[in-house]
């Protein structure tokens, strides 16, 4: 379910840069956001911004507070990980009803992910590999075609990328990654609905554990 392109001056351009900014570290938690300097750092009127933090208050980044404006909304690390294992479950769910809907074009679809995957962590281009990891997820949801999963996924997906952000530099992750990336097609490949489920909850228990890892190592000083 992925959200469509807007122009940049527009209601939902602006939201889209906005939330850009804020899952990419651009605008940090609890930073303020004052509707006039929105306006002016981004070319855009204030009905507009006023209309964008809305949209994204009920996104769960930015908090609003009566007479006192917005501010970019802080995940406790307790609801970070909730986060990560609410989404280990339904992946797995999702990755297992993939496996039993793939089609031969998914599987043409899928193998150019994964050489782009390739091509991306060879070239040290990691948010190209950040990139690729959304659109093979994306692909792996469409596949199964359960929009249930999809729509609580699409909630999530933006706390996610924050949360991935924490973790993908971490040394070696992104050649760990692209393993567990590849043995998910794999599995998906071969129509193997235990292998698929199995794979992707491999790769996100490890996710788990480095989250924890770096969250562990931020409170230390140490990320």
């Amino acid at each position: 379910m992925a959200r469509r392109s807007a122009r940049p001056d527009t209601a939902s351009g602006i939201t889209a840069r906005l939330r850009d900014a804020i899952t990419r570290g651009r605008l940090t938690p609890n930073e303020r956001l004052v509707e006039a300097d929105l306006a002016g750092r981004y070319g855009v009127n204030r009905a507009h911004v006023r209309t964008a933090l809305a949209m994204l208050d009920q996104e769960g980044l930015v908090v609003r507070e009566r007479n006192r404006g917005a501010r970019v909304r802080a995940i406790s690390d307790a609801e970070a990980l909730e986060i990560a294992e609410t989404r280990l479950a339904i992946e797995a769910m999702v990755a297992r009803q993939a496996a039993a809907r793939v089609t031969a074009a998914d599987r043409k679809t899928l193998r150019t992910i994964e050489a782009d995957m390739c091509a991306a962590v060879a070239g040290e281009d990691y948010s190209r590999f950040s990139r690729c990891n959304a659109t093979l997820h994306g692909e792996i949801r469409r596949i199964a075609g359960n929009s249930t999963a999809a729509r609580i996924l699409d909630t999530l997906k933006s706390h996610l990328v924050r949360l991935q952000y924490r973790v993908i530099l971490l040394p070696g992750r992104p050649q760990t990654s692209l393993a567990e990336h590849r043995a998910i097609i794999g599995a998906l490949c071969k129509g193997d609905a235990d292998a698929a489920e199995a794979a992707m909850r491999r790769h996100l228990t490890s996710f788990t554990r480095l989250l924890k890892h770096a969250i562990a190592a931020a409170a230390h000083g140490g990320f």
